[in-house]
């Protein structure tokens, strides 16, 4: 199964309590439907799967899914750094009907790159959904190399890789030689383009939570070969893929999503709600960018 070329990673809404809002889950959803996602990633880092419990991921799922009703895919997050952990719980999701799944690299316990394909090939096991790998070196320390993603790719239900290296030389190594039907997605924002323009598919995005409608169109005129205006688009993106990083994720893009009247700007500790400052500065950001 292929997903389309713009995936966002969703945040999970909250109350200020810290009890998940699930109306806000559904204006969100209609949301990222009516600005073009193709797809969701639920219960991933922007999600703030760190601070779920497995029930709430899996309530999530079956919420989503149901919400977006076939109009978009819905990519379940089950990685972890407990294999067995992540594995349950891929089977877990599978039974609700989602689209795919995605883990990321163990974190913390750094494993060698044997003991990251052990790790993933387990996970694929045990579902029968597309397993989309997920590599962020800058969060999980280890790497996911080329070599051990080939590996990987031979496995019939690992279909896609979110890559996050920030490195365009180990991109390209790996798509010289990826199956053609393996599909790549950028995991920053701002290097969307550039991913493309090596043989990319195309991003896993938090950006697109406002701005998915321009970062559709943007690969869309890429891929139809107006290389031109696509490269502008990117150049006038840019400062407003940077503000959704100007605190750690996701609260820039909540204090956004909240003065669009989508969301609130909650999350759950250790991650704390951009101050009224912080968002004033954010709204400087969003100004000078337009």
């Amino acid at each position: 199964m292929a997903f389309g070329q713009l995936l966002t990673a969703m945040v999970t809404p909250f109350h200020e309590n810290g009890d998940i809002h699930w109306e806000q889950v559904e204006q969100l959803t209609e949301h990222l439907i009516a600005t073009k996602s193709d797809g969701v990633v639920v219960a991933g880092t922007t999600g703030e799967s760190p601070t779920l419990s497995s029930d709430e991921k899996l309530q999530l799922f079956r919420r989503v899914k149901d919400i977006a009703g076939g109009r978009m895919d819905v990519i379940g997050g089950v990685g972890t750094n407990n294999t067995a952990y992540s594995a349950d719980l891929a089977n877990e999701a599978t039974k609700i009907g989602i689209d795919g799944l995605m883990a990321v690299t163990p974190y913390y316990n750094k494993p060698n790159q044997e003991g990251m394909y052990q790790h993933f090939q387990r996970i694929a096991a045990a579902t029968t959904l597309p397993l989309m790998i997920y590599n962020i070196p800058g969060r999980c320390i280890v790497n996911l190399l080329p070599e051990t993603l080939l590996r990987l790719a031979e496995i019939s239900n690992i279909t896609s890789v979110k890559e996050a290296c920030g490195n365009l030389d180990q991109i390209s190594h790996f798509l010289s030689s990826a199956p053609k039907d393996f599909q790549l997605f950028s995991g920053d924002d701002s290097l969307t383009l550039p991913t493309l323009s090596v043989g990319g598919d195309g991003v896993v995005s938090v950006a697109a939570h406002i701005a998915g409608e321009d970062l559709q169109q943007m690969m869309t005129d890429f891929f139809s070969g107006n290389v031109q205006r696509a490269a502008e688009a990117h150049r006038t993106l840019l400062p407003k893929m940077r503000a959704c990083f100007m605190a750690p994720n996701p609260s820039p893009v909540k204090a956004m999503l909240e003065q669009m009247g989508i969301t609130g700007r909650y999350t759950r500790l250790p991650l704390v709600p951009l101050t009224d400052a912080e968002i004033r500065q954010l709204e400087q950001w969003f100004t000078a960018a337009s």
